[in-house]
């Protein structure tokens, strides 16, 4: 008898790097006594006070859920909870009055509602989404789901740990002669853990105006940065005055889930200064109806948050991180100085290149799916597994072309201090292991 016959697109789809070793360690028959897990941006420590009030009492007296009902709110989201990001926004400096705010069910929506909104029609290489190579590797599955194109400009990670922009008119030959609908830029970048300074989002807004061009930032690490002496940075710190023209094509992607510690909450929203763009955008999302009901009341506690309180978390964040960050980074050099670790400046990721150290012929993929699938080491009188993503999805390559990511991976600072600190030693070890019996 015949089956059902899948669609391409199905046919063609592979797990995320983000989720694949964890996929695989689900499979495993006989697991190791431990399992550290850097491989997901899964943030595990506590989210915001205000937020874990409403979260631990949603049958308090003036909850919406009080009587046990949970309704849909408006497709554009409580007024509430579209006010806790303006109030962020606000805290930190920025001017948000005259922004529109769109709550999504997590970032990932957001993303991928603001790929429909500037790239297309499907299934052509009209204005295609640009991206800044490597980047977060769900923006190329959003757009292989929904038909568009991606184009990339490509970052060389140096010996020193740096990922090098080309320079400005390079860039722009790839715009002439690709007509991008939209640049998305990640200022807190994920995955590398690198920073793009004010001057540097002022120089590729420039870029997008003079070529028409909506500029899309994904700001879900804004705040985490770890020189104090940066000016925070943000697609909403750029105005007409230092960019005439800017205003009416930013776009920024916001989420409860990294600085506010609520991955779970999936709560984001999409936030232009272009009210048709957000018309249109709510008219597509009402296919959805809305996005978290539960969700969006317990962030929406942050409407109620002042400057103070808002700032001071921020601030507690960049200290705890920064901490974990340097500490991993300074342990891999240690235990293998060959290894290429990303410079730490921001987001709460950092890329491990280990070109350096292994033979020929070297795959990400292989070493992630062994560390998952067979491979352990003892740690501290434990035998233990590390479980990374590997980098190749995180390049939008040409087939037959050489992919940068094959030798690289990135981690994610989300495990306990105890757990961080045991990063290095495990990877270089797993390293060593799997190298040995290739």
């Amino acid at each position: 008898m015949s089956k059902p016959v899948l669609s391409a697109h199905f046919e063609s789809r592979e797990p995320s790097d983000v989720r694949l070793a964890q996929m695989k360690y689900d499979e495993r028959e006989v697991k190791p006594e431990a399992v550290i897990n850097v491989g997901i941006g899964n943030v595990s420590l506590p989210a915001n006070p205000a937020m874990m009030k409403r979260m631990f009492e949603l049958d308090a007296p003036g909850s919406p859920f009080a009587k046990g009902a949970i309704r849909y709110t408006g497709t554009a989201g409580t007024e509430e909870c579209r006010n806790a990001f303006k109030n962020i926004l606000k805290c930190e400096g920025f001017y948000a009055d005259d922004l529109f705010v769109q709550v999504t069910d997590g970032g990932s929506a957001s993303m991928e509602l603001a790929i429909l909104g500037v790239c297309g029609p499907a299934g052509t290489a009209e204005s295609p989404l640009m991206m800044i190579d490597p980047a977060y590797t769900n923006y190329i599955s959003f757009a292989q789901r929904v038909g568009r194109k991606t184009i990339t400009v490509k970052r060389q990670l140096a010996e020193d740990g740096n990922f090098n922009l080309p320079e400005l008119d390079k860039i722009e030959e790839i715009i002439q002669a690709n007509k991008p609908g939209a640049m998305l830029v990640i200022p807190y970048d994920n995955p590398t853990g690198q920073l793009y300074e004010h001057e540097i989002m002022v120089e590729l807004a420039k870029l997008c105006v003079k070529n028409n061009m909506w500029m899309i930032s994904d700001e879900a690490y804004r705040e985490l940065y770890y020189d104090e002496n940066i000016k925070l940075v943000s697609i909403w710190g750029i105005n007409d005055l230092e960019v005439p023209g800017i205003q009416g094509r930013r776009i920024s992607i916001e989420t409860a889930s990294k600085v506010w510690n609520a991955c779970g909450l999936r709560i984001g929203a999409l936030i232009t200064d272009n009210k048709e763009f957000h018309t249109r955008s709510v008219a597509e999302y009402t296919a959805n109806l809305c996005a978290n009901a539960i969700g969006q009341y317990i962030f929406g506690a942050l409407a109620q948050e002042d400057k103070d309180g808002i700032l001071g978390w921020c601030k507690d964040l960049r200290v705890y991180y920064k901490e974990q960050i340097l500490m991993v980074s300074k342990g891999l050099k240690e235990h293998e100085p060959g290894l290429i670790v990303s410079s730490p400046d921001a987001s709460i990721y950092s890329v491990i290149d280990v070109r350096n150290v292994v033979k020929p012929g070297f795959d990400a993929v292989d070493f992630v799916l062994y560390c998952a699938g067979e491979g352990s080491e003892e740690i501290d009188g434990v035998e233990t597994t590390l479980l990374v993503a590997p980098m190749k999805g995180f390049y939008d390559i040409e087939a037959g072309q050489p992919n940068p990511g094959s030798t690289q991976f990135r981690i994610s600072f989300v495990e306990s201090p105890e757990n961080m600190k045991k990063v290095p030693e495990l990877f270089v070890k797993l390293l060593k292991q799997f190298e040995a019996q290739r």
